[in-house]
């Protein structure tokens, strides 16, 4: 059997099957591109960029660039971090995220992504925008302050739910996270607690409610280990 083809990453050879992504090649051979919106169980939408690498000196998404045989990737290079810190304090200004006392810290895509990339201050002016929480469900709750918009909750509730109970809606600052139901609140949608969709939030947003320290502080996958070093399932 011939050996599977190749690109290089950031120096290192990485195997590929035809139709992969370099993402999606990536994480199969543990080599790390910082994300946010992707996840292996769902089709790529490159909506965050923070996944973005270099190609013969362009710019692409590597969650939706098909992987080719001899590409040079380059994905740690100095200024493609810095630019990927730049998003991520973007995000931190754009929400209300306050870690050290979130029920996520430790446990949340975007502060986990914040310490890999080194980012010690927030750099823009906070927003602080006024947020509607809906807490109205007797098991889920909803902080919209907290929301990325990466859509990964909208595509779960479809995908793999079958509830369609999430959809993004707005434009610029005022973007947010809708509900399907008669009144816009998750009482009255499909929602459940166990649905794919509440579990796959990156952040804090969406969260089963009376579960949220079950895990210590102290003891969550990125207290200790560099997101890097200790993937998420996405």
């Amino acid at each position: 059997m011939s050996a599977p083809p190749t690109f290089k990453l950031d120096g290192r050879e990485i195997p590929f099957q035809p139709g992969q992504t370099i993402m999606q090649a990536a994480q199969d051979a543990g080599a790390y591109i910082p994300h946010l919106c992707h996840h292996r169980d769902f089709a790529p939408i490159g909506s965050c960029k923070v996944c973005s690498v270099r190609i013969k000196g362009r710019t692409v998404t590597s969650c939706t660039m098909p992987a080719s045989e001899g590409l040079e990737v380059e994905s740690e290079a100095p200024d493609i971090n810095a630019d990927r810190q730049r998003l991520i304090q973007m995000l931190f200004v754009e929400g209300n995220h306050h870690c050290p006392f979130c029920e996520k810290s430790g446990n949340c895509h975007l502060q986990a992504l914040g310490y890999h990339l080194g980012m010690h201050d927030t750099h823009f002016v906070h927003e602080y925008p006024q947020h509607v929480v809906d807490a109205s469900h007797p098991d889920v709750l909803l902080d919209r302050s907290r929301c990325v918009l990466c859509e990964l909750c909208v595509r779960a509730s479809r995908e793999v739910d079958g509830k369609n109970v999430f959809a993004i809606g707005g434009r610029g600052l005022k973007t947010e996270l809708m509900i399907n139901s008669p009144s816009g609140q998750l009482k009255d949608s499909a929602v459940a607690a166990t649905d794919r969709a509440v579990s796959i939030c990156p952040v804090g947003a969406l969260m089963p409610k009376r579960h949220g320290f079950v895990i210590p502080i102290g003891q969550r996958p990125y207290d200790h280990a560099d997101i890097a070093q200790k993937p998420e399932d996405s």
